[in-house]
């Protein structure tokens, strides 16, 4: 009996040292695996607009947009313009324009100031990238220029447009009676429909994938929903949507990643990320409402600007959801842009770069 129960002591001894064994072997080796790396954001420069310099031909242009002034600078750190507006400006990596309130047309010149063209057109123009369009009087109309400024198509329409947003393959209007209509660059409609599912109808923000094949929206009070939708052949597919945990009633950013698979949306309390691989969403808390967001491909970063009151936030994510890094500082009015491993920060008057790295 005394002998069993040495063989069992011994048998338990025996499995308690090799777990004890297996779990020293494990440790080292997790020990031996390099740290995660940590974004660091490193102040380069920091430049007052008011410093304008000559450029060199083949120069990167950056745009800017400060309180009442556009511009563009290099990465360098060379402000190359400074253009005061009294009234209205529209500015874009390709084109800027300043016009006023009652204009029936409105010059236009190239990122290097060569005046380009006019476009013949009352009402406000609107600039993305390369493309040219203008909001006609009364607000619930639009037309699409060549890069001449001439017009190539029209869209009217009898209800206000509430928000717009355009891409390489496409536009999108949101009205306040609650339709989105889409457009392919030719100016053929693509998708049209009302979200619906609100007591209160209106888009209050709408974006397009660079295909032109999908459109987003947030839409509508009590119970404000964010919906994603696809041409189906002649019809629209609604292939993701939710409801919102409180109302906006002012414009919002809605925005599609570079491959079309994320759509970033600002709702009242933060900003939701839809993957349409998975059809699930997250959400990132924020307060006050976001004014820019841009995006890193070449390291999957993405930059979110934010603004409340007088309180501006940079909140850094990647893989599409997770938040690594989130600043703040205080000014009267804020720009953010972002080029290969740089990105820039306006505040006020001046405009700094930030390398991005991670150690």
């Amino acid at each position: 009996m005394k002998s069993k129960i040495n063989d069992s002591v011994k048998k338990r001894n025996k499995i308690i040292a090799t777990c004890v064994s297996f779990f020293c072997i494990l440790y080292i080796v997790l020990a031996l695996r390099p740290l995660g790396t940590e974004l660091h954001l490193t102040p380069e420069w920091t430049e007052d607009i008011s410093h304008v310099q000559d450029f060199s031909e083949g120069d990167v242009l950056i745009p800017y947009k400060l309180g009442q002034n556009i511009g563009y600078f290099t990465p360098d750190g060379k402000v190359v313009s400074q253009i005061p507006y009294p009234v209205k400006a529209a500015v874009s990596a390709s084109y800027y324009s300043v016009f006023g309130t009652d204009n029936v047309s409105a010059p236009f010149y190239s990122n290097t100031g060569e005046l380009l063209g006019t476009i013949d057109e009352p009402g406000f123009p609107f600039f993305e990238k390369d493309r040219i369009f203008v909001m006609l009087p009364g607000g619930t109309s639009f037309i699409q220029c060549d890069s001449s400024g001439k017009r190539e198509w029209l869209y009217e329409n009898y209800s206000p447009i509430n928000t717009f947003s355009s891409s390489e393959g496409g536009c999108v209007a949101g009205y306040s009676d609650g339709s989105i209509v889409s457009f392919n660059r030719e100016g053929k409609v693509t998708q049209r429909f009302m979200p619906g599912g609100s007591s209160i109808p209106g888009i209050i923000g709408a974006g397009i994938s660079s295909d032109g094949t999908k459109v987003a929206c947030v839409s509508g009070r009590n119970k404000q929903r964010f919906v994603v939708a696809q041409k189906n052949g002649e019809h629209s597919k609604i292939i993701f949507h939710e409801n919102l945990p409180a109302d906006f009633t002012r414009q919002v950013l809605v925005k599609f990643s570079y491959d079309d698979n994320i759509v970033y949306y600002n709702y009242k309390g933060g900003i939701g990320i839809a993957n349409l691989s998975t059809l699930k969403s997250s959400h990132i808390p924020l307060s006050g409402v976001i004014t820019q967001i841009e995006e890193s491909p070449s390291d999957h970063l993405v930059y979110i600007l934010s603004r409340d009151d007088d309180v501006y936030t940079v909140t850094v994510i990647e893989l599409f959801d997770h938040k690594i890094a989130q600043f703040s500082f205080a000014g009267t009015c804020a720009c953010l842009q972002v080029y290969e491993d740089a990105v820039f920060v306006g505040r006020n008057n001046k405009i700094s770069r930030f390398s991005v790295s991670r150690k």
